[in-house]
């Protein structure tokens, strides 16, 4: 009767600060941090650390690894733990400190088909002496832009309307239509986007086969 009355139920403890250590090593990180004694108190503490490490052992020699296993020692000791650290140690302000927000861009293309890559492209372009190399990734960049535009409005394109919109992206450095370039044919980029989707319809297709075959008796 004496055994029932004293279970514990987890509801009825404290809540584990790191739950994936488990409430033994809870226990432990308490027990260092009951002892009075320093010198004693640092050897239960690289005991407890080298236990930890033992959980990933291709990880516990890595120095950064250790890092983290320091950190999460005075973590899950509510930073009570009065020890000698190898590593700075991290306070509890620091860890409740706020990061400062990631600064997201904001770019508001006028031609949001073509994507924000293109405008790096171009910038990159203009700034490269002229000659074959930048004449090539100029015919590059307009094949590509063609190449947005009809994903994007699923019909043909006129080279003229691709070569008018590289020169505005480009404050007119960029002028295709006065080198009477020819971009790829429209039909190729359409055919080749109609061949993938068939690609992958048939894998599909293969692969829901091959599953329904899986586990029948071959004779």
């Amino acid at each position: 009767m004496n055994l029932v009355e004293n279970l514990q139920y987890n509801t009825e403890r404290d809540q584990l600060i790191i739950p994936e250590y488990g409430r033994h090593f809870q226990k432990m990180v308490d027990y260092a941090v009951s002892i009075e004694d320093a010198e004693e108190r640092n050897k239960v503490a690289k005991a407890i650390i080298s236990v930890m490490g033992n959980l990933q052992p291709h990880l516990r020699d890595v120095p950064d690894f250790q890092h983290k296993l320091w950190d999460q020692l005075f973590i899950m000791s509510d930073f009570k733990l009065d020890v000698e650290s190898p590593f700075p140690i991290t306070t509890k302000e620091m860890l409740q400190e706020r990061p400062e927000p990631l600064e997201y861009p904001q770019n508001f293309p006028k031609y949001r088909f073509y994507g924000n890559n293109i405008k790096r492209m171009i910038d990159v372009a203009v700034e490269w002496e002229k000659g074959d190399m930048r004449d090539g990734l100029e015919y590059a960049i307009a094949n590509h832009m063609k190449k947005c535009y009809l994903n994007w409005n699923k019909d043909v394109v006129d080279d003229s309307a691709i070569f008018n919109h590289l020169y505005e992206l480009s404050d007119g450095r960029i002028d295709l239509a006065a080198k009477n370039e020819t971009l790829t044919d429209s039909g190729q980029f359409l055919k080749n986007r109609v061949a993938k989707s068939n690609t992958r319809y048939t894998n599909g297709k293969n692969n829901q086969r091959n599953n329904n075959n899986r586990g029948k008796k071959r004779y």
